[in-house]
């Protein structure tokens, strides 16, 4: 277990960094913490920069790459700061068979990004996900994480405009 003495430096003296070493500490700074530590991270800064990367590796001791080898497999995590607001596409077969490709092809064309990128004004983030588990409401998307259902391809575009107004 470490103490403060022996915890790397913090990344910033931003508070919220408390309540990430309070994560680790009540673990005992367990390398079995790593993933509910980055989830803390998340949380509570929006995405996992390479500063809070390698702080909580050093502060579990687990290597660098492990760390990101775990922030970059889970679709949970982001490595990039999210837009002001979020619209995420489910392409689970339910969807994807009632049309969410379209809906993901429609929301490319609309705010021209690619799933898994940010608008250049930081506006909307567009991300994609294998399934959300809301199959009875197919094709579902999550408008800043409020599920909706059946969506059709007006409604997406109405929903996209009136974030850019």
């Amino acid at each position: 277990m470490l103490t403060n003495s022996k915890m790397p430096p913090l990344p910033s003296n931003d508070k919220r960094w408390r309540i990430v070493t309070g994560t680790m500490r009540r673990h005992g700074f367990a390398r079995d913490a790593l993933i509910e530590t980055l989830h803390t991270v998340q949380e509570y800064f929006g995405y996992l920069d390479k500063p809070s990367l390698r702080f909580v590796a050093a502060s579990l001791h687990v290597p660098l790459s492990q760390a990101y080898g775990v922030a970059t497999f889970y679709h949970y995590f982001t490595l990039k700061p999210p837009g002001k607001h979020t619209c995420l596409v489910c392409l689970g077969t339910a969807c994807y068979i009632t049309g969410a490709g379209q809906l993901l092809a429609a929301a490319e064309a609309s705010l021209n990004v690619k799933a898994g990128e940010t608008t250049p004004d930081g506006n909307v983030s567009l991300v994609s996900a294998r399934c959300i588990g809301s199959c009875s409401m197919a094709p579902a998307l999550i408008f800043d994480g409020e599920t909706a259902g059946n969506v059709s391809e007006t409604v997406l575009r109405n929903k996209l405009q009136g974030w850019n107004n």
